[in-house]
């Protein structure tokens, strides 16, 4: 069965409590729940994680290579600053979506600059929680070709 990993950084855990009128009040665990449903019906396996830590998201992005066929990533604020994530996806040679709860181009300009995007399959932001859905989906058309 092919394995997923979803990988979640820095204040992801707080979501349903953080900013609802941001990032909404679905919580992590009902993100990997919904997740988990959808990754039923596509015959995937998954593994759910979460970090605030770069160091921990870039040790499970390694990690990834030889267990899982593709990675989902919420980067969270990583993603406006970390080369080191984009390097580490770069060197596992995993398809990557990246995801965002909210449209990060239409918020702060310095949320604009992603520096996961260059090396990712495609980016989907500002669809909320259904944004992870949507994610497994493009890895399901991916790996269909």
């Amino acid at each position: 069965m092919t394995s997923i990993l979803i990988l979640n950084g820095p204040n992801l855990n707080l979501l349903g409590t953080r900013q609802p009128a941001v990032y909404g009040s679905t919580t992590l665990a009902d993100v990997e729940a919904m997740c988990r449903t959808h990754a039923d019906t596509l015959g995937f396996a998954l593994g759910f994680e979460q970090s605030n830590h770069e160091g921990v998201l870039i040790d499970l992005i390694h990690a990834a290579k030889g267990t899982h066929a593709g990675i989902i990533l919420n980067a969270g604020a990583y993603t406006h600053t970390s080369m080191a994530l984009m390097d580490a996806i770069s060197s596992v040679e995993l398809p990557v979506v990246e995801v965002h709860l909210s449209n990060i181009h239409a918020r702060e300009a310095f949320r604009h600059k992603s520096y996961i995007a260059p090396v990712a399959l495609g980016q989907i932001c500002g669809f909320g929680a259904q944004g992870y859905v949507m994610a497994l989906d493009a890895l399901k058309g991916h790996f269909a070709k």
